[in-house]
């Protein structure tokens, strides 16, 4: 590595984000450039100084993480951005490497594990704490499952939403303003579609991946 690694940390705990720093500023391959307690701040200051690297906490007030992630993301900033959190939901993991982020850490981890870490990321590798791989299974699921809600019809999106509320095809005919022959129809086609066998498969499926 022919120059440190320009690093931000964005988090809205004080002492966390100044324990982050202090940590990282004992390796001479990492140089702190910046840092922001918010949100709005950490896009200020990732859109100024460009860093290699942004260490973005999860849950903060204001703007959450991943809200700021988003942000970051529609300006074109181009850092690798880890998420370095306390929560290991599943549902988090998908949402934030869905939404942008390089790597996912929790903050429960060995400090010198962070440290090796930030090299990996710095080469291009995604980061993830070991106990959150498993997740990445479900990345994979997710995408799958997106491409075959793309292949549906407004109305069979609109017939899904409703089978999963539990509704009757009499209920999803009355609601839609369609008749129940129509219904019928589309759940033939949902199924197909969604390759599930049953309504209710449709809607362990719907619910799953719209939680």
């Amino acid at each position: 590595m022919s120059h440190p690694l320009n690093i931000v940390v964005i988090d809205d705990h004080p002492l966390m984000r100044k324990g982050i720093i202090q940590y990282l500023s004992v390796d001479p391959q990492f140089k702190v450039v910046g840092e922001a307690n918010n949100g709005a701040q950490g896009l200020e200051v990732c859109s100024e100084l460009e860093p290699d690297i942004v260490l973005l906490d999860l849950n903060m007030k204001g703007l959450s993480g991943l809200d700021t992630l988003k942000l970051l993301r529609e300006n074109q900033i181009t850092s690798t951005i880890i998420i370095l959190t306390v929560s290991d939901a599943k549902q988090d993991v998908i949402r934030l490497i869905n939404a942008g982020a390089d790597g996912y850490l929790l903050k429960d981890m060995e400090p010198e594990q962070l440290h090796i870490q930030l090299r990996k990321a710095a080469n291009g590798e995604q980061v993830m704490s070991e106990s959150l791989r498993p997740f990445l299974q479900c990345l994979n699921e997710n995408d799958e499952f997106d491409s075959k809600l793309a292949a549906l019809t407004k109305r069979e999106r609109q017939t899904l939403a409703e089978i999963a509320k539990g509704s009757s095809n009499r209920e999803v005919a009355n609601r839609l303003n369609i008749t129940e022959g129509t219904v019928k129809v589309h759940v033939k086609s949902l199924l197909k579609k969604m390759q599930a066998k049953s309504r209710v498969e449709l809607t362990v499926m719907y619910l799953e991946h719209s939680s």
